[in-house]
């Protein structure tokens, strides 16, 4: 049997803010305003590339280093990040991994092409530049973001 695999074509929440879930279980709300205020990076040349639905792109995507977000949340050791989108979609990337990630790093992205992402291109949507394949770690409508401790 054929996999089957319809895009999400609406928000699974009309809230746009976001929840940023710290290692001793507080929680931050912050919204798209508040990621706009603060230092923003522009990553050219990246794709979203959905299963089954083709490749679109190259975009210049904008917003904010997801290392840079943790950072200013978190001053404590972490070992991985999580962003996970309304619907429960969600991908994960290392603390090695982020600080590896300088010349392209995995942001937290509200515009595209100099333009504000709409609510339905995901509003904030995590964006791994590197991916090239699957696109699995490209997460649309992001909710929550979990900051991992050190075990």
């Amino acid at each position: 049997m054929q996999h089957i695999h319809d895009p999400n074509p609406l928000p699974p929440s009309p809230d746009a803010n976001m929840t940023v879930h710290l290692p001793d279980s507080a929680r931050r709300r912050i919204g798209p305003a508040y990621l706009r205020a603060l230092e923003s990076v522009t990553v050219p040349d990246c794709y979203i590339i959905s299963t089954g639905h083709g490749t679109s792109g190259p975009f210049a995507f904008s917003g904010v280093r997801l290392l840079d977000l943790v950072d200013l949340h978190w001053a404590g050791s972490w070992s991985l990040v999580e962003a996970l989108s309304a619907d429960g979609f969600g991908a994960r990337a290392t603390r090695a991994e982020l600080t590896a990630s300088t010349a392209r790093p995995i942001l937290l992205a509200y515009a595209r092409d100099g333009q504000p992402l709409s609510r339905a291109d995901g509003l904030v949507r995590l964006i791994v530049p590197d991916e090239t394949d699957d696109a699995l770690r490209q997460v649309k409508w992001v909710a929550h973001v979990r900051i991992g401790a050190d075990r």
